[in-house]
């Protein structure tokens, strides 16, 4: 076994004890379920540098839902200002997954600054009119952030993006990156897509990610990463880089967990997009992955085991390392 089969088999043992005979340390339990599911959107797959003036086709996603940008106090805050107990966490305390890369101990990623966006937040329902605050994001307004999908079951997409999240920041980590999350596992609720955007440029990120998953239609399957389009707005400088970070993504995606690319959005597994305010905001590469469709029964029983969950880290880890060397 060599190669990132081997990197695979390291990241389970390290990561789950499950997989090397001990006992689960699956973090990603089922909250309650957020109320309402996210609709397909009918994004364009146009070119990155095509640029785009208004509002686009189709209606949200779950990504199109965005991950907020808001704070705990979105309700008194301007559009876009941080909070004073930001929602920015940097994570710290060792890591669970062993650098890969290199040389065992090489740390490949040193020097770098990576912002993971959590998409969503558990407790989202219970602030309906926070989360329903419509902020700008140049292109149209939207609210400042939404619940997410959920599947047949119940298992939040917020559950599923804090546990892939949390795994995916660790695994970087331990490669050397400086790694940012947009949320901690105490933000009462969102951030707003703004704020999600804010954190992101202030910490000068070489790469960020929003980390989702759809809620299709159940006969639709497979991933689908969406990349900014030039809107005459700040993410114009960043647009050919973010399509960059898209493909690399894409790749390792594909080769890490087998999921196929996405029957029902997109081509080949990439879409270009200017109605979400994660993307439109950013001054920083940065990219949106629907890992799936949480409605499709066979993609939903993979994101309820915890080792596919860790796997699906690993290939996001090794997708932003392609692209940052």
């Amino acid at each position: 076994m060599t190669g990132r089969a081997l990197t695979a088999a390291l990241v389970l043992c390290g990561l789950a004890a499950t997989a090397c005979g001990g006992a689960p340390d699956d973090t990603g339990a089922v909250p309650q379920p957020a109320t309402g599911s996210s609709a397909t959107s009918a994004g364009s797959a146009s070119p990155a540098e095509t640029t785009a003036g208004g509002s686009p086709d189709g209606t949200e996603t779950s990504a199109g839902s965005e991950s907020p940008d808001g704070s705990g106090t979105a309700e008194a805050l301007p559009e876009g200002a941080a909070p004073e107990d930001s929602a920015e966490a940097t994570v710290s305390g060792t890591a669970e997954a062993p650098a890969t890369g290199g040389a065992a101990g090489s740390k490949p990623l040193e020097g770098k600054v990576v912002v993971i966006d959590p998409g969503h937040n558990e407790n989202n329902h219970r602030h309906t009119a926070e989360i329903n605050r419509q902020v700008d994001v140049l292109t149209q307004r939207k609210a400042c952030d939404t619940t997410g999908t959920t599947t047949a079951s119940g298992y939040t997409e917020a559950a599923f993006t804090w546990d892939v999240s949390q795994h995916l920041a660790r695994i970087l980590k331990a490669r050397g990156a400086t790694v940012k999350l947009t949320r901690s596992g105490s933000t009462p609720f969102g951030p707003c897509i703004t704020q999600r955007a804010a954190i992101g440029n202030r910490a000068r990120a070489d790469a960020a990610i929003s980390v989702h998953a759809d809620g299709s239609a159940a006969g639709n399957r497979g991933f689908h990463v969406i990349m900014p389009r030039k809107i005459n707005g700040p993410v114009d400088p960043v647009v050919g880089r973010s399509e960059q970070l898209g493909i690399a993504v894409r790749n390792a995606f594909r080769e890490g967990t087998g999921l196929p690319y996405s029957t029902y959005i997109g081509r080949q597994a990439l879409d270009y997009r200017s109605d979400l305010g994660g993307l439109n905001l950013s001054t920083v590469p940065k990219v949106f992955i629907e890992c799936g469709n949480m409605k499709n029964r066979a993609e939903a029983a993979k994101f309820q085991d915890a080792r596919f969950r860790q796997r699906i880290a690993l290939a996001l880890a090794d997708g932003i390392q392609d692209y940052l060397r």
